[in-house]
């Protein structure tokens, strides 16, 4: 168990990816230099090609944009509900998956006020940041590389005196799944401790081959009626590529689905955001082609990660990390030699246990994916042969 603070920002790097302008400056680059993005992990194929026409249609509209919203959101929270298999009073409407994490922890200090949370890391950093917006004090249990499987023995013995536990899944930056079976012995575990779950599943539509056939044996909906103390925190940024409309939405017991909504904002979607929620989950011809995408990429990007040399942890998600097989300090090096090139990794320095020695890589299409294998092949020689010559001659 690590203490209180890790997992917060590291100073004078960016917080989350999509950020090329400080990292050029950082590395002494033009902010303006065009870069291929796979710091962020966005869905290639997104948005849908029908929603620019969509939203000039509903601008066109008489009065479009002088009516507030519903506050209910009833009409996105039925279609939500639908799709997932559960209730509409199951379902709250967020602004972006970030608010979903914001309004866990408010549930959670109005509720339990000042009581510790712990957080499963290295993960997203946004759970350290509600927390202490929120006065939870927060520990760290943190999975351990090279695998950074989760050892529910080891959360039993460090959960302590922490009454919500934070779990992403599939983990960002990891990549990892928990299984099914794995979370619910967490789930009986913090039921009989009084311990909330809080389940970040932002990336869980890039899971694959566990969710493309039949029943979806990893979906963990269907526990919620057993368990009233989990909440499913969901995000529809990633898949249909819409992270300047900010969407997403919480699942949970009605009792704590009316506990956060009296924590949230009112009006906090936007009309026109709350309005594409039933068309978005329509479309399954784009979540199809999202499906082949992945299971076309994924694996060859993994393949061409590994011929390189390269640590590559298992992906259940659209993006992969990595690591120099020399080390944190060459994974470092590693960075600004892919800025050059043209291509922007996403960083690790804010991730607790990973202090920059691994970088997270996005899964593009197959064009950005051979730009990425050729850009780390270059960078890699290249790092490769600047050893050669630092090396001392051996002399006989």
């Amino acid at each position: 168990m690590s203490a209180p603070g890790r997992g917060l920002p590291a100073v004078g790097w960016p917080l989350h990816g999509g950020q090329p302008g400080p990292l050029l400056a950082r590395f002494g680059l033009d902010e303006t230099t065009p870069v291929l993005d796979v710091s962020a992990n966005l869905n290639p194929l997104g948005p849908p090609a029908w929603l620019h026409e969509w939203l000039n249609s509903r601008l066109a509209e008489p009065g479009a944009l002088a009516r507030y919203p519903d506050p209910d959101y009833r009409e996105a929270r039925e279609a939500i509900a639908a799709h997932e298999g559960v209730a509409p009073e199951q379902v709250l409407l967020t602004n972006g998956g970030a608010e979903a994490v914001f309004l866990a922890a408010a549930l959670q200090a109005r509720e339990r006020p000042g009581a510790p949370a712990a957080i499963v890391e290295p993960t997203f950093a946004e759970y350290a940041r509600a927390c202490a917006a929120q006065g939870l004090p927060a520990v760290t249990l943190p999975l351990t590389p090279p695998d950074f499987r989760l050892d529910v023995e080891a959360i039993a013995a460090g959960l302590g005196e922490a009454r919500l536990l934070w779990l992403c899944r599939p983990n960002n930056p990891t990549a990892t799944l928990v299984p099914r079976a794995e979370v619910e012995r967490l789930l009986a575990l913090t039921a009989s401790r009084g311990c909330r779950l809080v389940v970040d599943e932002a990336f869980v539509d890039f899971i694959g081959d566990e969710a493309e056939q039949g029943e979806n044996k990893e979906a963990l909906t269907p526990l919620l009626a057993a368990y009233p103390h989990l909440l499913l925190l969901r995000s529809l940024t990633k898949q249909f590529t819409l992270p300047g409309l900010r969407l997403g939405y919480l699942l949970g017991a009605p009792e704590a689905v009316a506990a956060a909504r009296a924590c949230q904002p009112a009006w906090s979607v936007n009309a026109l955001a709350a309005a594409l929620v039933a068309p978005l989950l329509a479309d399954r011809d784009f979540q199809a082609a999202t499906r082949a995408w992945l299971a076309a990429e994924r694996p060859r990007l993994r393949a061409g990660l590994e011929a390189l040399g390269l640590a590559v942890v298992p992906s259940h998600a659209n993006f992969f990390l990595v690591r120099h097989p020399a080390g944190r300090e060459a994974t470092r090096n590693l960075l600004p030699a892919l800025l050059r090139r043209g291509v922007l990794a996403r960083h690790t320095e804010g991730f607790a246990g990973l202090d920059g020695g691994w970088l997270r890589l996005a899964l593009g299409d197959a064009s950005a994916n051979a730009r990425l294998l050729a850009a780390l092949g270059d960078a890699l020689g290249d790092m490769a042969d600047m050893a050669d010559i630092a090396r001392p001659e051996v002399r006989r």
